[in-house]
């Protein structure tokens, strides 16, 4: 792998599962495609050879378009990491994100799962590292919204009590059936939670089971 480029902030989810699911593929398209729009980089770290040769068509895409970088190397072995310029965003950080952070970090590190529920603190697997922490607030988002607020801090330079949230959305799955997501989401234009393309169809698909992603 190349060292890691100038320029531009770069966003970097250590994939914590020997798997890739579906909830992991849709997020991680979106966290690409997103990037991709504002100039900035998404790594995925630590990820088994085997599924790097098994992902689907979308991430092969933005491999290819050069928005995404899948490596089977851990967050702290990257060639070109700083360390001082590294964000660890965890839960357990005892200071919140703010604006100002863009001018001290360029590189931005997210353990995926992020959306357990109930939360796992799979981010404890993070801290050997020793990188600065920062906290996105109190409730759990998922890991492609994470990101979108990170972004929305340190890029757009929103304050996080800026933010449109909602918080444990009901979303309808059919005339008679509903369900209640156990995380905190942005919120779109059209006043809906931002989520996956896909992702609705693929909580239908799964309403009969657990949120144990």
């Amino acid at each position: 792998m190349s060292t890691l480029p100038s320029g531009g902030k770069r966003y970097i989810v250590e994939h914590l599962e020997p798997e890739m699911g579906e909830w992991s593929q849709l997020e991680y398209i979106t966290i690409s495609s997103e990037c991709a729009k504002t100039g900035s980089k998404f790594y995925l770290t630590s990820i088994a050879p085997s599924l790097m040769e098994n992902l689907p068509p979308q991430l092969q895409g933005s491999i290819s378009s050069g928005s995404l970088i899948v490596t089977s190397t851990e967050v702290s072995q990257l060639p070109g990491l700083n360390g001082q310029r590294v964000c660890l965003l965890d839960p357990a950080a005892q200071a919140d994100l703010k604006p100002e952070d863009g001018d001290i970090f360029d590189f931005f590190v997210f353990g995926g799962i992020l959306g357990d529920d109930p939360p796992r603190d799979r981010t404890s697997e993070l801290r050997k590292y020793g990188y600065q922490g920062r906290r996105l607030g109190p409730v759990q988002m998922t890991t492609d919204t994470a990101v979108r607020v990170t972004r929305l801090v340190v890029e757009n330079k929103k304050t996080l009590d800026n933010i449109p949230y909602v918080d444990f959305p009901e979303l309808k799955l059919s005339k008679h059936e509903s369900t209640e997501m156990p995380f905190r989401y942005v919120v779109g234009e059209d006043g809906q939670p931002i989520m996956p393309e896909g992702m609705m169809e693929l909580i239908k698909k799964d309403s009969d089971k657990s949120f144990d992603f």
